[in-house]
């Protein structure tokens, strides 16, 4: 059941047990701190498998909002369980979907994952299986722009595209940057292209981002306070070769 974690900021539990749920975030700018707002737009952050019980429309409408109320899509990265829900929203919402350029490129082809590396060839198979809908104005994020009051952080290992977004109210959508129930972690190599790469993104958003108190992570439980210091907290704890020096 939908559920608001901080004013105007709701996660949409989607499907059923790990590893087949995903949270998904709708942030309302009418309701979040920081306010009023000058033209508020309501957000939601992925979008959960092609189907999930509950489903994403029926966790929109617990939360008091539908497709058309959308003003935007962001998607943390390409894979299936945070993309290909999309396709659940149509035909009402008609509003821009942003993905982190390098998946960006991934998804139209431009660029190929590595074909001898595990992850990579199952993009290159997906793509093709479930490509975003074409009636989807789908659009690259760089690292740094803004979007409205968002800035979006491409954050590799992951997936090359992987991207996290910041709201200036104090709310980091963090994909699958990490996961975590109380303590937090990256995704494990069968789930990652670099989990090095992972762990240097962590260290980037730390360094780069101003603070923030929600951590909102695809998997795991969100943190609704001190959420930036939870993650410096596991960046200083990897070693210079970007291992851990405690247990993860």
């Amino acid at each position: 059941m939908a559920r608001e974690i901080a004013d105007g900021v709701w996660l949409l539990d989607l499907g059923l047990v790990p590893p087949m749920a995903t949270n998904c975030f709708l942030l309302d700018e009418r309701e979040m701190s920081g306010g009023p707002y000058d033209d508020p737009s309501v957000t939601l952050c992925d979008v959960g498998y092609w189907r999930n019980r509950p489903s994403l429309r029926s966790e929109l409408a617990d939360a008091g909002y539908g497709p058309a109320d959308l003003d935007r899509v962001l998607l943390t990265h390409y894979d299936l369980d945070h993309v290909t829900g999309l396709a659940r929203l149509a035909p009402e919402f008609d509003g821009p979907v942003y993905v982190g350029a390098p998946d960006y490129r991934l998804l139209t082809g431009d660029a190929d994952p590595p074909l001898l590396h595990h992850k990579g060839l199952f993009h290159r198979v997906a793509r093709r299986l479930f490509p975003l809908p074409d009636r989807f104005d789908v659009r690259p994020v760089a690292d740094g722009e803004r979007v409205g009051r968002f800035t979006a952080y491409v954050t590799p290992g992951h997936n090359p595209g992987h991207a996290v977004y910041v709201h200036d109210a104090g709310v980091a959508l963090l994909g699958d940057l990490v996961w975590g129930n109380g303590d937090l972690t990256v995704p494990f190599w069968l789930d990652s292209y670099d989990v090095a790469e992972s762990r240097a993104s962590v260290r980037s958003v730390v360094e780069r981002a101003p603070p923030f108190d929600v951590a909102a992570m695809s998997h795991g439980t969100p943190l609704v306070r001190d959420g930036s210091d939870a993650l410096r907290a596991l960046a200083d704890g990897f070693d210079d070769d970007g291992g851990v020096t405690g247990p993860e």
